[in-house]
């Protein structure tokens, strides 16, 4: 059996893949242009892929390929029709990520809320040297107790999300992009209802036609002005012209960005105008590679490959 990965680099090489050796042959190329994907796929039986497209036009002549497994959640890259016609079973991970992913929204929040980049700076230009006084706190910041955390898509992650801001002595609420997701952790609201009471709104929904662009001007305009906002799901959600418009006119205090429209980030991008780290975090796209949830992650790609064979 050949494993072939077409982009071994985004998944790291700190993690351990001896385990596929035993399986086969094992190719890795640490990244592949779609023009290059037919030529390494062409005699291999199972791809390993996570952004790369895969169709007929990239994997038409692979004539071997019996399984394509997606070191990621979301599918969008795959074309699943083609590949029920073709026969070529497809796996993706859900949940390996959760705790990682919710852990680095609340990182991206604190250093947001506490203005951390500000007090660093402070120490370390050598300011807090000629104090007088024992403490400064010149950017004022203020506990998360006893405010109105809401959340786009009530997931694995938002609901993971939902229970940490609970024990911050946050009032959760939340907006089901599907109308299928409900809990009793949390109240159900409509999303301008959440719009209009959050003071930190996190977004954890997949990219689809009810999501895509969701977090345009008017949505941006009914949010408190001193509000946090952070996109954790998918770029595209977000109108990134109609944010950075927001930020500048005060429209929202701040926001944290771990996915963009286009990664990586286009040069033209209109975020790049916001340079104030107080006022915008952009993290690439991170929050879901924690060593644990990587190794989790290829855990599961292995088990799929094993039961191949």
């Amino acid at each position: 059996m050949k494993i072939v990965f077409l982009d071994a680099k985004s998944i790291g090489e700190d993690i351990d893949l001896s385990g596929f050796e035993r399986l086969g042959e094992v190719v890795q190329y640490g990244y592949t242009a779609e023009g290059q994907v037919l030529e390494r796929a062409f005699d291999a039986d199972i791809l390993i892929v996570n952004k790369v497209n895969i169709n007929e036009k990239t994997i038409g002549g692979a004539s071997r390929l019996k399984m394509v497994c997606v070191t990621a959640t979301g599918t969008n890259n795959l074309d699943k029709e083609y590949l029920e016609r073709q026969g070529i079973v497809w796996h993706n991970v859900a949940g390996y990520s959760t705790d990682s992913v919710a852990q680095h929204t609340f990182a991206m929040l604190f250093y947001l809320m506490e203005n951390l980049r500000y007090y660093d700076d402070y120490v370390k230009n050598g300011n807090y040297v000629h104090d007088v006084i024992f403490t400064h706190f010149e950017k004022r910041f203020h506990e998360l107790s006893g405010k109105t955390w809401g959340i786009v898509g009530l997931g694995n992650i938002g609901k993971k999300v939902a229970q940490i801001a609970g024990a911050f002595g946050c009032e959760v609420i939340y907006y089901s992009t599907s109308g299928k997701n409900h809990s009793s952790l949390c109240q159900e609201v409509d999303f301008g209802t959440l719009l209009e009471r959050s003071d930190v709104l996190s977004v954890h929904a997949p990219l689809n036609e009810r999501t895509e662009g969701l977090m345009d001007a008017k949505a941006f305009q009914r949010m408190k002005g001193s509000a946090v906002f952070l996109n954790l799901g998918r770029g595209q959600i977000v109108v990134e012209e109609d944010l950075a418009d927001a930020l500048r006119q005060g429209e929202i205090a701040a926001a944290g960005l771990d996915v963009l429209c286009k990664e990586p980030m286009s040069a033209d991008s209109p975020l790049r105008r916001i340079e104030d780290s107080g006022r915008l975090l952009i993290t690439p796209h991170i929050g879901w590679a924690s060593v644990e949830a990587r190794a989790r992650l290829m855990e599961t790609i292995l088990g799929y490959c094993s039961s191949l064979k």
